[in-house]
């Protein structure tokens, strides 16, 4: 069993590098990211995502696999069930039993008002970092998708991030770019080709979520 892993937490990282055997070579970092994840939140921080394209959709796709069930149906906890039952008699019961825990993720790439005002007021290529700035605290996560690490809207957040202590886990590919440089874990899938890159990065970032759902969602 992979050190600081319970045995399914592990199996589910095993399970992806017999899957797809490239992604052998960056097992260490995707173990990496994994931790700091769940340590941010294990001290009840966030996840913020960003990407352009391709890696704007993989944003959305992590927040809806963290925000609610992905695999297990994560029941809320009784006592808060309790009280959305004594707040409404006539919907409490029905919210309580469909409701599910989540785990706190901001896709960057979904607030078309505030980047459509930014980038016509100041800079568009800095919409990412002013998010950042307004969203981000010390302990939170960053987690920049870049399939070439050589965005300038990327790299603008990256600084943002690293200004407020946020740790910054780079999902990127070819030969990492500045993200790989960059970033305080970088996972370089061994792809070179822009789809290629992408075809490996979903697998990952499904791991990192099933690992964190099997992590702090017991049912």
């Amino acid at each position: 069993m992979t050190q600081g892993l319970s045995e399914k937490e592990a199996k589910i990282l095993d399970e992806l590098t017999e899957r797809y055997p490239k992604l052998e070579a960056v097992k260490t970092e995707i173990l990496n990211a994994y931790e700091r994840l769940r340590d941010c939140y294990e001290h009840d921080g966030k996840l913020l995502i960003a990407g352009n394209g391709g890696s704007c959709a993989d944003s959305e796709h992590i927040v809806g696999e963290l925000m609610k069930g992905f695999v297990k149906r994560r029941p809320l906890p009784e006592e808060l069930q309790q009280k959305i039952c004594q707040e409404s008699l006539e919907h409490g019961e029905d919210l309580a039993r469909s409701l599910q825990g989540g785990l706190m993720a901001i896709a960057l790439t979904g607030h078309a008002g505030l980047s459509t005002a930014f980038a016509n007021d100041v800079n568009g290529d800095m919409t990412f970092a002013q998010q950042v700035c307004g969203y981000g605290r010390a302990g939170d996560v960053f987690l920049a998708i870049s399939t070439s690490g050589n965005s300038k809207n990327i790299d603008y957040a990256v600084t943002m991030a690293k200004a407020k202590g946020i740790s910054v886990i780079g999902l990127t590919g070819k030969n990492g770019g500045i993200l790989g440089k960059r970033a305080d874990v970088a996972i370089i899938v061994p792809e070179s080709e822009t789809f290629k890159i992408q075809e490996l990065h979903l697998p990952v970032y499904h791991a990192l979520c099933l690992m964190l759902e099997e992590h702090f969602f017991k049912e």
